[in-house]
């Protein structure tokens, strides 16, 4: 187990979920998929990597410092946590990070999370398909996408290896390649939505929260 200040702890044989992402901001859909995680896969902890930036994105999000505090503004559970590890290991891409979280944490039953819109596109991921035959891969379905990451290349590829909804709980002690696609109560929050209304800052652009007359 790691120990030290900033570090999240887990023992061998707990089961924690992961959910990556630039956090842009964070908002209600991420909270929501962090729950229904917890309850759908029977996870103990899930942690939210909270990254230093998207490769996949041209611009970079708002100062890490700035997610961070927002993101633990707008969820407070005992059995989740929000993290800088990415910036501590010094990884862009998620499968170099699940290779040193399976280091540091030897036993522990990571799950990576994510909503069915990223089940669409994880082929262009870096190694995706050594993401997914690391660690089990919980999908939870969010606004718009259901149809195409069911048809996605992923889950044409990994077809053999999905589990079926009733048996989510067992997804964190399955083998990977392992998958499972879950519907959850739909919200359509955006935070690509949310910095186009001003309701969060570009980099670089003046905060529209702070100007007068912003309430």
């Amino acid at each position: 187990m790691v120990k030290g200040p900033g570090w999240p702890q887990a023992r061998a044989g707990q089961a924690v979920g992961l959910l990556g992402g630039s956090f842009d901001p964070p908002h209600a859909g991420h909270a929501n998929l962090t729950r229904e995680a917890l309850r759908r896969f029977g996870l103990d902890r899930v942690w939210w990597l909270v990254s230093p930036g998207n490769p996949l994105k041209r611009q970079g999000p708002a100062p890490m410092a700035d997610r961070i505090a927002a993101a633990r503004s707008l969820i407070s559970h005992p059995k989740v946590t929000i993290t800088d590890l990415e910036a501590r290991l010094g990884t862009r891409y998620t499968a170099q990070t699940l290779d040193h979280l399976s280091a540091l944490y030897p036993g522990v039953r990571f799950v990576w999370l994510m909503g069915a819109d990223n089940l669409a596109t994880i082929h262009l991921w870096d190694n995706w398909h050594r993401i997914m035959e690391s660690v089990p891969v919980g999908i939870l379905a969010r606004p718009g996408r259901r149809i195409s990451a069911r048809t996605s290349p992923a889950a044409s590829i990994y077809r053999e290896a999905r589990l079926p909804p009733s048996a989510a709980r067992l997804l964190p002690r399955a083998t990977a390649p392992a998958w499972c696609f879950v519907n959850i109560p739909m919200r359509a929050d955006s935070s690509t939505a949310l910095r186009e209304g001003g309701q969060w800052p570009r980099p670089g652009a003046p905060d529209l929260r702070r100007l007068p007359g912003a309430g």
